[in-house]
C-alpha cells in the first residue's frame, strides 16, 4: 500500500489566488445552474412538444382512416392521379371516400360543377359527353350502400362506365342534370392493386 502523497506546493513565482468573493461564487452557481436549465430542460420539453404532436397526428389519421363515409374535401393529389379522377375547377360540394382490401380499391368522389367542368372532366377521363346515356345508372348497389347515394332524386340522371384494362382504374360516372347549369357528378373508380 502506498502513503499519502505530498502536497505540491506552487511555483513561487505565481501569484497567491484570494477567496472568491460572495457575489462572484453566487454569479458562478447561478450561471452552472442555467446551464443545467438549458441542457436538460430545452430537450425535456423538445420532447414533450414532439410526444403531443405526434399523438395528436396519430389521432388525425385514426379520424381519417376509421371514417365510414363521405368526407367533405378534396381527396389527396395522389389518390387523384391513381385513381385517374380529375376534380375540374369550378367545383364545389366535393365531398371523397376511399376503401381498400386485398381485392379491390375504391375511390368515391361527388362534386357540382358547371357544364364546361363537365366537359373537362370527361375529357381527362378520356370520354365525351355523348357517351353519357340517360337513365343509365352506372353506380352498383354495393357502391350505392358505400357512399350513401341514393339517386332517387329529380333527374335526368345520365351514367356511363369507362372501363380500362388493369392496372388502369374503371370509372362509374353517374350525373345529375336537375339544373343544367350546375351538374352534380357522382364517380366510382375501382382498381385493382
Amino acid at each position: 500500500m502506498t502513503g499519502p502523497l505530498p502536497r505540491q506546493t506552487p511555483p513561487p513565482d505565481e501569484p497567491h489566488r484570494p477567496a472568491e468573493d460572495p457575489r462572484h461564487k453566487a454569479r458562478r452557481r447561478a450561471l452552472t445552474l442555467l446551464i443545467i436549465v438549458l441542457l436538460i430542460g430545452v430537450p425535456a420539453g423538445y420532447l414533450v412538444i414532439s410526444a403531443n404532436q405526434s399523438r395528436n397526428s396519430g389521432k388525425d389519421k385514426e379520424a381519417k382512416y376509421s371514417a365510414t363515409g363521405l368526407t367533405p374535401g378534396w381527396p389527396s393529389k395522389v389518390q387523384r392521379r391513381l385513381y385517374q379522377v380529375t376534380v375540374p375547377h369550378p367545383a364545389d360540394d366535393i365531398a371523397y371516400y376511399e376503401t381498400n382490401n386485398w381485392k379491390t380499391s375504391r375511390l368515391y368522389v361527388q362534386f357540382r360543377t358547371n357544364p364546361a367542368g363537365l366537359d373537362s372532366f370527361l375529357e381527362a377521363m378520356g370520354v365525351r359527353r355523348d357517351r353519357l346515356k340517360k337513365d343509365d345508372i352506372t353506380v352498383g348497389e354495393r357502391d350505392r350502400k358505400v357512399s350513401g347515394w341514393t339517386f332517387t332524386g329529380p333527374g335526368p340522371w345520365w351514367g356511363l362506365t369507362h372501363a380500362q384494362k388493369n392496372p388502369a382504374p374503371t370509372q362509374d360516372v353517374v350525373v345529375n342534370l336537375s339544373e343544367p347549369e350546375r351538374p352534380m357528378v357522382f364517380v366510382v373508380s375501382r382498381t385493382v392493386p
